[in-house]
């Protein structure tokens, strides 16, 4: 799943399990710059963001630093944070909802503050933000991505079957007015993180891309070099603009390895390696922050789309970033398994149990509780 449950860590502490991260231009307003963070995969009623947490936004000026076979970015080093935290809940309100308080701490130090579930969520000058369990926006057939995995032949069905369907997560809406509350762009790499509270934070898990850690990494039976390593924690704990060189090596192995196997599925290469042994598409996705042109309007499928321009050597003429509705999963096994040109795999969801809007907050109510609804 997107980055849901990414390691031994993330299950161990379900409200600081990041499940996505979505980047994209208001499709109310071009001026505003839209950032999701949605935590608490399969969150029950009662769920609720820890107080023991910061929820953080992270984002930098990036430039493209080399276009065709080499494209690469290269993040700046000025970075604007938004951090989210949350009071111990106080009460119930009358939907059955634990009522809780959060703040939004700004970059230049002001605090929005907010109730959760409430439409309204909070504002500032220049930012509005929005907390609260939603309707899950992910979708994919997990059993299927399993068995392809271990049978090396694709194995979706005509119609799969949700895994994620009318389930809820919590998420974060973060809506800034960009040109006056961030520094530099229009070309902006984003991540968002999780981590303990306290004197000196400690990082629990991070996102930029998804489907790195599940996807892309998981598997260790490809990786002949650290066959038996479970390397997402290693990996959630790194600083995604700072990767450490020590482990840089495993990571770059385990992504080979990964999308090999996955270019070989329909039994031709799409990917050949460079004569350094590397797949053409490790370095950009271990360039893991997701990137987004906020000049550029709102566009329903752009999610590569930049990259995709980098490595042709031509404009980009989307937002890049990630909309809620895309369509991720069909997205991206045609992209490891045919290529740019491939023909289109589908993995048979084709959506969730309701779509997300184009006003704010974006995602769409939460789901009743199955019992409930039976």
């Amino acid at each position: 799943m997107s980055d849901h449950f990414s390691g031994p860590r993330a299950l161990a502490d379900p409200a600081a399990d990041i499940s996505d991260l979505y980047a994209f231009p208001s499709p109310e307003d071009p001026r505003h710059l839209v950032l999701v963070m949605d935590v608490f995969g399969k969150s029950g009623p009662s769920a609720v963001f820890s107080d023991a947490v910061i929820y953080r936004f992270r984002i930098r000026p990036v430039d493209i630093a080399a276009t065709g076979p080499e494209a690469a970015f290269v993040a700046g080093k000025s970075e604007i944070a938004f951090d989210f935290t949350f009071d111990v809940p106080n009460g119930t309100s009358v939907t059955g909802r634990p009522v809780q308080h959060g703040r939004c701490l700004t970059p230049d130090g002001r605090i929005i503050s907010f109730v959760i579930d409430d439409e309204n969520g909070g504002a500032g000058e220049g930012v509005r933000v929005f907390a609260g369990q939603r309707s899950e926006p992910f979708f994919l057939d997990v059993r299927m991505i399993e068995k392809t995995v271990t049978t090396g032949k694709l194995s979706f069905k005509p119609k799969g079957s949700d895994t994620l369907f009318g389930t809820n997560i919590l998420t974060i809406v973060l809506k800034l007015e960009w040109a006056k509350a961030l520094e530099g762009g229009p070309l902006f790499a984003v991540v968002c993180e999780t981590l303990a509270a306290g004197k000196r934070p400690v990082r629990i898990e991070r996102l930029g891309r998804p489907e790195i850690k599940n996807v892309s990494l998981s598997w260790k039976m490809f990786d002949q070099v650290n066959k038996d390593l479970e390397i997402r924690d290693l990996y959630n704990s790194e600083d995604a603009f700072d990767v450490k060189r020590d482990y840089f090596d495993a990571y770059r192995e385990r992504m080979n390895a990964n999308l090999g196997f996955y270019d070989g599925i329909d039994g031709k290469i799409d990917w050949p390696f460079d004569q350094h042994g590397n797949h053409p598409l490790t370095k950009i996705l271990l360039a893991d922050f997701l990137v987004i042109d906020a000049s550029k309007p709102f566009a329903e499928t752009s999610y590569f789309e930049i990259e995709r321009s980098m490595f042709a050597g031509r404009p980009h003429v989307t937002p890049g970033g990630r909309w809620l509705n895309e369509d991720f999963m069909d997205f991206i096994f045609t992209l490891y398994i045919a290529g740019w040109n491939g023909p289109p795999i589908n993995d048979g969801v084709d959506g969730p149990i309701a779509f997300s809007s184009k006003s704010f907050p974006y995602l769409a109510p939460r789901n009743p509780p199955k019992d409930a609804a039976a």
